[in-house]
């Protein structure tokens, strides 16, 4: 479950996360975060929110943000605000770490989302990539899509994929959310 403070880690796209506020302090108003990211970070799948705007502010470094097809960079102090709907993604392809504070509104679930998808990239269970394989992303992206959705297959196509695979996944042993990484 996350707190304030705690810290979450993909060592595969070299993101770190720690939770500021949380939805239970929020009264799932928001989700405040800040990220790190290390030099030469992975860019994450271009996804987006269908319910939640984001809120960027860079505090150190330099990143680069892939909205909708287009590259832009981000310096100290820019601030972004991404709309629901909105395709992106986020890293840094510099040599120097890179700060950012984050906020969801609302906070949904998506602190549970970070935390499952860090919680595989820390035990291994994720490709070269940092993304987890295709039978546990369906669960994931089933369980998460008020929150998550990727650009890429189209949402009905993600759907059909979702009802087709999961119970397949789930006979696989995979589940959509994992008690250990939420404690």
């Amino acid at each position: 479950m996350a707190i304030a403070n705690k810290v979450i880690h993909n060592p595969v796209t070299g993101q770190t996360i720690r939770f500021q506020k949380t939805s239970k302090d929020t009264q799932g108003a928001l989700l405040e975060m800040e990220s790190r990211f290390d030099p030469f970070s992975k860019e994450p799948p271009p996804h987006y929110h269908p319910f939640q705007t984001e809120h960027f502010i860079i505090q150190e470094g330099r990143i680069y943000v892939r909205i909708n097809g287009t590259v832009k960079e981000l310096v100290k102090g820019e601030k972004l605000e991404i709309a629901p709907n909105t395709i992106h993604s986020m890293w840094n392809p510099y040599t120097k770490k890179a700060k950012v504070t984050w906020r969801v509104q609302p906070a949904m679930n998506t602190e549970y989302l970070l935390e499952t998808g860090m919680g595989l990239a820390a035990n291994g269970r994720v490709g070269k990539k940092g993304a987890p394989g295709f039978l546990q992303s369906i669960l994931i992206l089933k369980h998460y899509k008020d929150v998550y959705r990727l650009a890429k297959p189209s949402y009905s196509l993600q759907r059909i994929l979702t009802i087709i695979f999961s119970p397949v996944a789930r006979l696989a042993g995979y589940k959509p959310v994992y008690k250990e990484y939420l404690d």
